[in-house]
């Protein structure tokens, strides 16, 4: 149970959304097999990027007094050195299932495996982690939207059209919005860590504000999806859905429920993208 709540299942839907919606792109030309693997690169990585970041914070003392759930380091409930072995374990299964990848398809998804994992470690870690300096959300929209949405259509046909490329925007901007909800909650602890996330840089109210913009953006590139699939505007319903987790963001005090919130509104624009794309 520690760790697995170390392996923070809310942020899972980052993961498991693009891989599931570049499968329903290529649809019906599904090789499962690769989806599967997909699916657990994309999953351990996740994994591994949780426990590195855990493991990086920690150690840098920047979760000493979180207001968000103990951390496994920071919380003192696993050493350092056990969370840093954790997320080189998970990168090892990613790894292991993307060379299965590669080798079904293209040696270049070595290079790109190669670069995932760098980008995973140094979000937080090393000397100058840039997750410290504003640029997570950049990195979560290339690397869970566009490489993880169109990686997953391309290992399974081999090409990427514009669709794949496409369909990972409304999927990278939402999981920018799951970053962002967690990183306004984190403001006041982040500032005290000169953690200087774009949360901090614009101060709580334009946060809030950038989070908003980041959620209805998302339902707006789904929906444009139009040209490639008439049932693309089906999307939209998650407005409906949306606009609780706006209020909470825009509303005075705590955002503890947020994240929970943008976690489920992902799922839910996930499930009406890929159903889209399946009709």
């Amino acid at each position: 149970m520690l760790w697995l709540r170390g392996a923070r299942p809310r942020t899972w839907p980052a993961s498991l959304v693009p891989v599931v919606v570049g499968t329903a792109a290529v649809a019906p030309d599904v090789i499962w097999w690769r989806a599967s693997l997909a699916l657990v690169v994309a999953l351990a990585l996740q994994v591994g990027v949780n426990y590195a970041n855990d493991y990086s914070d920690g150690i840098r003392g920047t979760d000493a007094n979180r207001l968000g759930p103990a951390r496994l380091v920071g919380g003192g409930m696993a050493t350092s050195r056990a969370v840093r072995l954790a997320a080189f374990v998970s990168f090892g299964v990613a790894a292991g299932a993307g060379l299965a990848l590669a080798l079904a398809t293209t040696w270049l998804l070595l290079l790109i495996g190669v670069v995932c994992v760098l980008a995973a470690w140094f979000y937080t870690g090393g000397k100058y982690p840039y997750g410290y300096y504003g640029f997570g959300e950049l990195s979560v929209f290339v690397f869970f939207g566009l490489v993880g949405t169109a990686g997953t259509a391309f290992v399974q046909v081999e090409q990427i059209s514009g669709l794949h490329v496409a369909a990972g925007v409304p999927v990278g901007l939402m999981c920018c919005a799951i970053l962002m909800a967690n990183n306004l909650r984190d403001i006041p602890q982040d500032q005290q860590s000169a953690k200087l996330t774009l949360a901090v840089r614009f101060g709580e109210k334009r946060a809030a504000w950038a989070y908003v913009v980041l959620v209805y953006g998302a339902i707006g590139a789904a929906a444009a999806l139009a040209p490639y699939r008439w049932w693309a505007p089906l999307s939209l319903i998650a407005l409906a859905f949306a606009q609780q987790a706006a209020c909470v963001a825009l509303a005075d005090g705590d955002k503890a429920r947020l994240l929970n919130q943008t976690a489920r509104l992902h799922l839910i624009l996930g499930c009406l993208l890929t159903l889209a794309l399946l009709l």
